[in-house]
């Protein structure tokens, strides 16, 4: 097995370097094309300084040129940290103070919001067409060993706090990575994988890009998710494995009924897999009803360099599961409270360790401390059950859960109520504090235009499916959720609303 990331591309520079490897619209590049991209950044990355140890940030949309850069930093054993470009000034400044970081390029030749960032931090042309840089940091201090040989990239969060925090990813995780994810889905040569999930995330780099540069399958890429692009790819352009979150298949889907659209025209597709975020079972159902064949789903997070659960291909389930353990994943449920394991069916905090499972959060030995428990298991705040079979089910996030009159009210559950209800398209659920300590359930939903929502008969519904407790105080009716660059929704942003 390779030690480090760029290993993936040397191997297909030996093999078959005229073999196309990443298409875009207008033209495709073979592997020795994205090999003399990094080759060029390699130079310019030493030429400037850039140490092993050293973090290298990256503003970021999609590109090749990206791709480039990551491998180009693992050539030269510096940290890619990438940042989605739709992010805000703030939020750049913020990841880039963070990130103490001796280089800073953006992908200006696809992005307007990456050139706009460009422009506010002075960026001059790289060597590489389409890529800005700014000034090497003189000061910015690079990491000792033997984290400096050992961490391959930096994903940074913001989490549930609003702070930054960077999550240290090892080569040796994110590789693991790559070939489990690969091998689950029997990715190979003759696949064309859709590459949109942002390569800032550990979704589109470790899921798309690394898995692909493990198989040996070829990319469709794209900056950003536009459902008659992805239409068009998937009837023309061969298309066969498409992964992203909920929110990518809930918009492909209103699109196609806007257009008319009742089965899209896909006749290599054979795979998708819906992940980063909760999935509801009306838009699975609805997905599997379109292109006649599973949605898969499964779970994982940036501290573990990817997903430790998927569903299994060829395993069609009629439930909202995140299937079983990939090799070299442990996960168990426990009492929060206490970390008492508990037994299957038991709803509980998930913790997790594994090959995977990051060194730390950079620079920030508090919050690694907080989130680190005895015998070397991560606490993720998230809320899930294992089953008897295995089977994950994840219900959502501690700190989002709702007390409401003594009991639990878990989101996910309401809005799956929710969304089963006609006329409306997608709906988030929040907590709202009350001057007694109590929490209201507040509802957001998408209503479908073309369909009105009956308010008589949804609050009749409501009474029927869900208990006193859960359901909703108000239902607010708004456009569009607010989504992240990844597809996470983002409730502290309908709190704000509230």
């Amino acid at each position: 097995m390779p030690e480090r990331i760029h290993a993936l591309l040397d191997r297909w520079l030996a093999e078959a370097p005229a073999r196309p490897f990443i298409h875009l619209p207008d033209r495709s590049l073979s592997y020795a094309d994205l090999g003399m991209l990094a080759d060029a950044l390699e130079s310019e990355l030493r030429a400037d300084g850039v140490r092993p140890g050293d973090r290298v940030l990256v503003v970021a949309e999609n590109c090749p040129e990206h791709a480039a850069l990551i491998v180009a930093c693992s050539r030269v054993g510096a940290w890619s940290c990438g940042v989605n470009a739709r992010m805000a000034p703030g939020e750049v400044a913020a990841f880039a103070a963070k990130a103490d970081a001796r280089a800073l390029y953006f992908t200006a030749g696809v992005s307007p919001a990456a050139a706009a960032h460009a422009a506010r931090h002075g960026a001059v042309p790289s060597c590489v067409h389409g890529l800005l840089r700014r000034a090497a940091r003189i000061a910015a201090e690079a990491r000792p060993e033997p984290l400096a040989s050992e961490v391959a990239a930096v994903i940074f969060t913001s989490g549930t706090t609003g702070a930054p925090k960077g999550v240290m990813m090892t080569h040796r995780g994110v590789l693991h990575f790559a070939r489990v994810s690969a091998e689950s889905r029997e990715l190979g040569p003759g696949d064309r994988v859709y590459a949109h999930a942002p390569m800032t995330h550990i979704f589109g780099l470790g899921t798309v890009l690394l898995a692909s540069l493990h198989a040996g399958a070829s990319l469709e890429m794209r900056p950003q998710f536009e459902p008659a692009e992805l239409l068009h790819a998937l009837a023309y352009r061969g298309v066969s494995q498409v992964q992203g979150p909920p929110a990518l298949f809930a918009r492909l889907l209103q699109h196609c009924a806007e257009q008319g659209i009742t089965r899209p025209q896909a006749p290599r597709l054979r795979y998708l897999y819906a992940g980063a975020g909760p999935l509801d079972m009306a838009l699975k159902l609805r997905v599997e009803a379109s292109f006649g064949q599973p949605l898969h789903h499964g779970y994982g997070l940036s501290e573990y360099a990817g997903s430790l659960h998927a569903t299994r291909l060829g395993e069609h389930r009629a439930d909202t599961s995140a299937g079983h353990a990939f090799p070299g994943a442990e996960l168990r449920i426990v009492d929060p409270a206490t970390g008492r394991a508990l037994p299957p069916g038991e709803r509980g905090e998930i913790w997790l360790r594994g090959v995977g499972l990051m060194p730390g959060y950079f620079r920030d030995p508090q919050a690694t401390a907080e989130a680190m428990r005895e015998g070397g298991w991560y606490a993720s705040g998230d809320l899930g059950e294992l089953h008897a079979d295995g089977a994950l089910f994840v219900v959502g996030r501690i700190k989002e859960m709702i007390i409401r009159s003594g009991f639990n009210v878990y989101p996910a559950e309401v809005e799956q109520t929710l969304n089963r209800f006609p006329g409306i398209l997608r709906s988030a659920v929040v907590g709202q504090k009350e001057a007694d300590g109590n929490e209201a359930v507040i509802a957001f939903i998408v209503p479908d235009a073309a369909h009105p929502t009956d308010e008589t008969a949804l609050h009749q519904y409501l009474r029927e499916q869900l208990a006193p407790y859960k359901r909703p105080a108000r239902i607010v009716a708004i456009d569009e959720l607010p989504m992240s660059a990844n597809g996470k929704l983002m409730r502290r942003q309908l709190l704000e609303r509230l």
